[in-house]
């Protein structure tokens, strides 16, 4: 008999261990159990997984005798682990199931996980070929892997525990989320990016969202053997961040503009000086220079809210080389374009849009935002003579994410920004990323910088006449 058929048997009969049962050696719990939380859902759990009514037993009995110390964010991590061993091991030893040293041990480490860790999640973070975790209330535990959503079999226990993991997650970073702040941004300990919704915004139960970052960030090299990148167009964007021209990043959600911006970011001569600016936490840079801040949100009382714009305004005052924001999404767009005309060169950033035409546009926008009244030719302006390069990124219906255009910001003609690609994704031919054959105009200053930009980069005669077609 397997292991879940002897648990269901186990389950049913009469004596079987449940909600406040006396540990082992007769000892009863100090506190009377507490009555189950009004949204504890075991019926959720499907009837025929004996397995996972165990674990709810195992749950609700530790709760009985713990209460609210298994979350308790100052206790010792070790004796945490080491007393929620030992009382699932007693409550095992109650169960009339016969199990082995295996099962048995296989059952601590689970339940400990559920317990004390991130639950399910906890094997899927492990996994180095998981990307993104997605959760739905009690619904199958969705993961990424290349790019290609999967359907998982595991999912969590009750609406409960899953609340439970997020507290856990955002009480790490400081962080809160209840009915009153229903949303939060928050971040793992490895950088990995959290975002969790909870009722009554998320109708279905508490949804929770991580997207997961590799131990060790992806390098230029990784880009071009992904397909990402070509050789020609790394090589030039190297000469454009070593040589101080101003970045944006630009693509949908999932892109990877993240992972883009740290890799231009790794082209940064280590003698600067570097401030980043981020709403949680993610870029991994590998210069020794680097002043990374992170956005506040207001706290229970709608006071302490320090926001990317005033992270911005300060990071002026701090005598950055380069300023890095992850990405612009409001009035702190104003701030990054006057610092950029003002001898922050370098400066980079990432933003959602489909095109680089459509970035440029929302950046338009977004100025706005910072509730300065200024002409629309006016902020033009700024954008253009800001601006040096677009990158922009798209996933593919294969997993697969691709930079498909490399532009360059000419200047204004009349009350339009001009662009031109110089490197674009040829869909129809060979598929990949090619240049067009026309030579940016910032190649002279870029020279003046010392990085010179080989003419060989940017294609032959044909690829301009095939570009104008």
């Amino acid at each position: 008999m397997s292991l879940i058929e002897r648990l269901r048997q186990a389950s049913t009969e009469p004596g079987a261990a449940g909600p406040g049962a006396p540990a082992a050696g007769g000892s009863a719990p100090t506190a009377p159990a507490p009555a189950p939380a009004p949204n504890h859902r075991p019926d959720a759990i499907a009837a025929t997984d004996g397995l996972a009514a165990f674990k709810v037993r195992a749950h609700e009995a530790l709760f009985a005798r713990m209460g609210m110390r298994l979350f308790d964010a100052a206790q010792n991590e070790e004796s945490l682990h080491a007393y929620v061993a030992k009382e699932i091991a007693d409550l095992m030893g109650h169960t009339h199931t016969p199990l082995t040293a295996e099962e048995r041990q296989r059952l601590v480490v689970e339940i400990t996980r559920d317990i004390v860790g991130l639950g399910p999640v906890e094997r899927f973070l492990a996994d180095a070929t998981v990307t993104e975790v997605m959760v739905n209330g009690l619904h199958p535990i969705y993961v990424e892997r290349a790019g290609v959503i999967e359907q998982t079999d595991a999912r969590f226990l009750s609406e409960d525990h899953l609340r439970r993991v997020i507290d856990r997650i955002v009480s790490q970073v400081g962080r809160r989320i209840d009915e009153s702040s229903p949303m939060v941004d928050a971040r793992l300990t490895d950088g990995s990016r959290v975002n969790a919704v909870i009722p009554p915004l998320a109708v279905d139960g508490p949804v929770l969202t991580i997207r997961k970052f590799a131990k060790d960030a992806l390098g230029v090299d990784d880009l071009m053997g992904l397909r990402t990148l070509t050789e020609a167009s790394a090589t030039m964007l190297s000469s454009v961040v070593r040589g101080g021209l101003n970045v944006l990043v630009s693509g949908g959600t999932g892109t990877g503009k993240t992972t883009m911006l740290n890799v231009l970011s790794s082209f940064i001569p280590h003698d600067e000086r570097i401030v980043t600016i981020e709403d949680a936490v993610e870029l991994q840079l590998r210069q020794q220079h680097v002043v990374r801040l992170e956005s506040r949100p207001p706290n229970a009382e709608g006071r302490g809210e320090v926001a990317i714009r005033d992270l911005v305004r300060n990071a002026l005052r701090m005598r950055p080389d380069r300023i890095v924001v992850g990405e612009v999404r409001g009035g702190e767009t104003l701030d990054m374009l006057q610092a950029m005309n003002t001898g922050h060169d370098g400066s980079m950033s990432t933003i959602h849009a489909n095109t680089p035409r459509d970035a440029l546009a929302r950046l338009e926008t977004m100025v706005l935002f910072a509730g300065i009244e200024l002409p629309a030719k006016a902020i033009r302006e700024q954008i253009a003579s800001a601006l040096h390069v677009v990158v922009q990124l798209q996933r593919f219906r294969d997993g697969s994410r691709r930079v498909t255009h490399v532009t360059e910001v000419v200047g204004m003609e009349g009350d339009v920004i001009t662009l031109q690609d110089l490197f674009r994704y040829d869909h129809a031919g060979a598929g990949g990323l090619a240049p067009t054959g026309i030579r940016p105009t910032f190649s002279e200053r870029l020279a003046d910088e010392g990085v010179p930009l080989p003419a060989s980069l940017f294609g032959t005669t044909a690829d301009l006449l095939r570009a104008l077609r």
